[in-house]
C-alpha cells in the first residue's frame, strides 16, 4: 500500500459512466447494477465490455440482492460463481461483504470468498457500516484478508462519519486501506482527505442527462419503479470526477508536505 498516493474510485452503473470516469482521471471504477438498491452484481456482458475498453482498474460488485448482508447458502453459492465469472471476464477486483445475524463480519465466509478471488484485489463494501462494533469489524476484515474497507464512518454520509473514519485509519496503521465513500463531492472532499488521512476515496460524481431519443411517448412515464425517468439517463460526470479528484490530490499533497 502506497500511503503517499491517493486513489480515486468512481462507482458506476453503466458503460457510459465508466468511460466518463476514466476520462475524468479516475484510477478505478466499481461496477454495479441497481443503484436504487445500493448496488448489486452487474451483467456479465457489461463486465466483459468494460474489461476490454478500460485502461484503469475494474472492480465488480458481488451482491446477489439488495437489502441486508446476511445471505442464505444459495445466495452464498451465487456469490462464489459471480466471483469466478468476474475473474474469467477480466475484472481486476471484486467488492463484497457478508455479516452474521448479530451484526459482525462473517470472517469464515468472507475469507472463503477472498481466497476464491485471488489474485484479484478485494474490497469490503459498506456492509462494514452496518456492523455493531467498527473496531472489531476492522480486525475481522484484516483477518479475512480484505485489501480495503469502504466506509462512511457508519453514518449516512462520510463527512458526518469523519471522526470514526479518522480513528479507523489510525487503528489500521497501514494493515488495510480505509476508503472514504458516500457523499464525497466538491464540497466535502477536502475536509475528508485532510482530516482523515485516507489514501482512497469513493465517489459517484453523478449527473443526469436527457435521452438522445428523437421520438418520445409522453403517455408512458412508469415502466420501472422510477416513474418519469424513461427519457433520462443517470451517469457519472467526467467534469465532476476531474474536479473532485483534483481537489483531493491537492489536499493530499499539502498534507504530505507538512510531514
Amino acid at each position: 500500500m502506497n500511503l503517499n498516493k491517493l486513489t480515486t474510485e468512481v462507482v458506476v452503473y453503466n458503460i457510459e459512466s465508466a468511460l466518463n470516469a476514466q476520462k475524468g482521471g479516475a484510477d478505478r471504477v466499481e461496477l454495479c447494477d441497481n443503484p436504487g438498491g445500493g448496488g448489486t452484481t452487474p451483467s456479465s456482458g457489461t463486465i466483459q465490455v468494460l474489461s476490454q475498453e478500460l485502461d484503469i482498474s475494474l472492480f465488480v460488485m458481488i451482491r446477489p440482492r439488495e437489502g441486508d448482508f446476511y445471505y442464505s447458502e444459495l445466495e452464498f453459492e451465487a456469490m462464489k460463481r459471480d466471483i469466478e465469472r468476474s475473474k474469467e471476464l477480466g475484472a481486476d477486483g471484486v467488492v463484497f461483504g457478508i455479516l452474521t445475524k448479530d451484526g459482525n463480519i462473517d470472517v469464515g465466509r468472507c475469507r472463503e470468498l477472498v481466497t476464491l478471488a485471488q489474485p484479484l484485489q478485494v474490497t469490503c463494501h459498506r456492509a462494514f457500516d452496518m456492523t455493531k462494533d467498527p473496531e472489531q469489524a476492522l480486525e475481522a476484515c484484516i483477518e479475512a484478508g480484505f485489501d480495503r474497507i469502504l466506509t462512511s464512518g457508519q453514518q449516512a454520509q462520510a463527512h458526518d462519519g469523519l471522526a470514526l473514519i479518522t480513528d479507523l485509519v489510525d487503528i489500521a496503521d497501514g494493515r488495510i486501506s480505509i476508503m472514504a465513500g458516500c457523499g464525497v463531492n466538491e464540497e466535502t472532499v477536502e475536509d475528508i482527505v485532510a482530516e482523515s488521512g485516507v489514501c482512497e476515496i469513493h465517489l459517484a460524481a453523478a449527473e443526469t442527462r436527457p435521452s438522445q431519443m428523437d421520438y418520445k411517448n409522453v403517455q408512458i412515464a412508469g415502466m420501472g419503479s422510477t416513474s418519469g425517468k424513461e427519457y433520462l439517463v443517470d451517469i457519472a460526470s467526467e467534469s465532476r470526477v476531474k474536479a473532485i479528484r483534483e481537489k483531493a490530490l491537492k489536499t493530499r499533497e499539502k498534507a504530505i508536505n507538512k510531514l
